[in-house]
């Protein structure tokens, strides 16, 4: 589905990630670990064209979309949610939800989906007339998410979605995650500090340091305290 190839990117002449592999499987949620400033958030922006790689390729549904602008990437079934959220604050959350309806394949019916981010986010339904920016932080995460996959992706990128938000938020879009992952077969990209949270709903994992794997695998064939000593300061 997706497959990240010998990629090396970084900012100007700053190389961030050198020479990562990586594969995503349809309908699988594959968890991305590491400390702060080890590249997580730089692979994320190169797979959803932000940055474009110095070396290596990136390639989507066995095309090679290295070179392809974001707005191209997402008509193509790919779905971004960054750090940080990056709602729309002064709209209101029926229009920052409008705004995914631009990825929405034009033979898919608006309304059914609608009705389906109602059921996977119930206080958004409640909340339609709110500006974002009077939403709490789970709340605006929420509607992040579902902005995003209003657009029907086959692949979200998520860029630590749980960071900052209380825990029965947490929960809630942990279950989302494995939800869309196993019955809409989205193949998912997590980035995730928590080791804990990243295992208990992921498949597959990929650890970073200082720009490269240090470690990978299937989650169920792997003890954390395998893989614990890469994530300690």
């Amino acid at each position: 589905m997706l497959s990240v190839r010998n990629v090396t990117a970084g900012y100007e002449q700053s190389v961030v990630l050198e020479n990562v592999s990586m594969d995503v499987q349809k309908g699988s949620v594959t968890a991305v670990l590491g400390r702060n400033g080890v590249g997580k958030t730089t692979l994320m922006k190169s797979i959803i064209g932000l940055i474009k790689p110095m070396r290596g390729n990136i390639e989507w549904e066995g095309e090679d979309m290295t070179s392809l602008p974001p707005e191209h990437r997402v008509r193509r079934g790919i779905g971004y949610v960054p750090q940080g959220r990056e709602i729309f604050s002064t709209l209101t959350v029926e229009e920052n939800l409008l705004l995914g309806f631009e990825a929405l394949p034009k033979k898919i019916n608006p309304s059914h989906v609608l009705e389906e981010i109602y059921e996977l986010f119930p206080i958004l339904k409640d909340m339609l007339h709110r500006k974002g920016g009077d939403l709490s932080g789970g709340q605006q995460q929420q509607l992040a998410i579902a902005r995003a996959l209003i657009g029907q992706p086959k692949l979200l990128l998520l860029d630590e979605p749980m960071e900052g938000i209380q825990p029965s938020i947490v929960q809630l879009i942990r279950d989302v995650i494995m939800k869309i992952a196993k019955e809409k077969m989205v193949g998912i990209v997590l980035v995730e500090h928590s080791l804990d949270l990243a295992f208990s709903c992921a498949d597959y994992f990929y650890i970073f340091d200082r720009g490269i794997v240090v470690a990978q695998g299937h989650v169920s064939e792997t003890s954390m305290s395998d893989v614990q000593r890469f994530l300690t300061v």
